[in-house]
């Protein structure tokens, strides 16, 4: 019993070093093409301002406006709930936060746009809609005012637009780079994307500014907007979105699905252009399966019916945007985008009653498995991963809390973040 047995083997060791060397550059390419999620927070919407409009006290406006919607069309929890269809056990405890979410970080990402929202302009009027946009947000983030993530999208790579594009996002970073350099949590966003190469484009681009400005390498990432069959599927009948993230070089944040346009794109008449359309659900899917893995986020559309008007059209409108943010979490798309205050009630309602409603599942499956206790449930360690993952995203979000997820586990964010196979947490 002291000495451990020699059990019988056929294969030389030459074999298996020999197979190790064969795939080495596989065990490479897959450590450098999916790395996994990258640990930091993802906000749970995009809120898009127009460059012209956005104004120091943009983020704080639209959490007013936001607060003043409820309480002119839902006073109290009971009236949400009977708009929304949320249960009346998680009722109080959603609006309570959704206040508080409303009142202390009303957005948690906004861009600054200058592309469809802004259109086109004399150029004197953009350069100095740039400036004031790099001004602004670097005054947001030194008084505090600021929402986590912020940045601008530009105009695209086509030839038409392309060096207006250039111009505004050179005039926008050098304008922050003068005020004290880039904010931690800048954002900047790359629409209309057709080829690859203009991923490459948008790479060679921000290298030259971290050059010319002495910075990292690497330190300016970018989002790519899935907004065109051709970033689907291109004109030799592959796929595209991942050749794209691969174009990116690492420095591709997420993938955004721009209802609009790529519903126009496929000839969906503007009566049924939607979030929930089987194109925009086609199109997603590529989205979904090119990211896995590679630690690039999703994000899906918006819609454009603007809860305004009297009551009645009001919650026809916060139904339709409760269900679709509600349809786009059950996918796995837990971003989307907002495009007026009016949204952000639902918006936050809909995220909050997702985390809530499953919590003491969530808990209870992850102790079993930690325990390796067994259940109800047999979970696998990518399912526990994925349990880890939705109680990470709640806490991120605020629809729970540090202290209710350490009393239902025993498990600390650390701990959390290493069943997810997150690199420990940063913002």
């Amino acid at each position: 019993m002291g000495q451990q047995e020699t059990v019988a083997t056929s294969l030389a060791d030459t074999v298996r070093e020999g197979i190790g060397a064969a795939l080495a550059q596989v065990d490479a390419d897959l450590a450098r093409r999916y790395p996994g999620d990258p640990g930091t927070r993802q906000p749970v919407h995009t809120v898009y301002v127009p460059g012209d409009v956005f104004a120091a006290d943009t983020v704080r406006s639209w959490g007013d406006q936001a607060l003043a919607a409820l309480d002119e069309h839902a006073p109290d929890a009971n009236a949400l709930a009977a708009v929304l269809g949320i249960p009346d056990t998680l009722a109080a405890d959603v609006h309570d936060r959704v206040r508080a979410k409303l009142t202390r970080e009303p957005v948690e990402d906004l861009r600054i746009d200058f592309e469809d929202g802004y259109g086109p302009r004399p150029d004197a009027e953009e350069d100095e809609a740039a400036a004031r946009a790099a001004a602004l947000v670097s005054a947001a983030y030194e008084n505090g005012s600021a929402a986590p993530y912020m940045g601008i999208r530009m105009k695209c790579m086509e030839a038409a637009v392309r060096d207006r594009g250039i111009r505004t996002l050179d005039i926008f970073l050098t304008g922050l780079m003068e005020a004290g350099g880039l904010p931690d949590g800048l954002v900047l966003t790359l629409p209309k994307v057709t080829y690859a190469e203009q991923v490459t484009a948008m790479v060679r681009l921000l290298e030259a500014f971290e050059k010319a400005r002495g910075l990292e390498s690497g330190r300016i990432g970018f989002e790519i907007q899935i907004e065109t069959t051709q970033s689907v599927l291109g004109a030799d009948g592959r796929a595209t979105v991942a050749r794209m993230i691969e174009a990116a070089e690492g420095r591709a944040t997420s993938l955004h699905y721009g209802t609009f346009d790529y519903s126009a794109s496929c000839g969906v008449s503007a009566a049924h252009q939607s979030l929930d359309h089987p194109v925009a659900d086609h199109a997603k899917a590529v989205m979904q399966v090119a990211a896995a893995g590679t630690g690039v986020r999703l994000s899906d559309g918006s819609t454009n019916v603007l809860p305004v008007g009297p009551t009645e059209r009001v919650h026809d409108a916060w139904r339709l945007h409760h269900g679709l943010v509600r349809r786009s979490l059950a996918r796995a798309y837990y971003q989307g985008w907002d495009m007026h205050p009016g949204h952000l009630p639902t918006r936050y309602a809909a995220v909050y009653a997702f985390y809530r409603e499953g919590l003491e599942q969530a808990a209870a499956r992850l102790v079993a498995y930690v325990a390796k206790a067994g259940g109800a449930v047999m979970d696998e360690p990518a399912t526990a991963k994925a349990l880890s993952g939705y109680l990470l995203r709640g806490l991120d979000c605020g629809a729970v809390d540090t202290a209710e997820v350490a009393r239902l586990t025993g498990l600390t964010r650390a701990d959390l973040d290493a069943l997810a196979g997150r690199p420990a947490a940063t913002v």
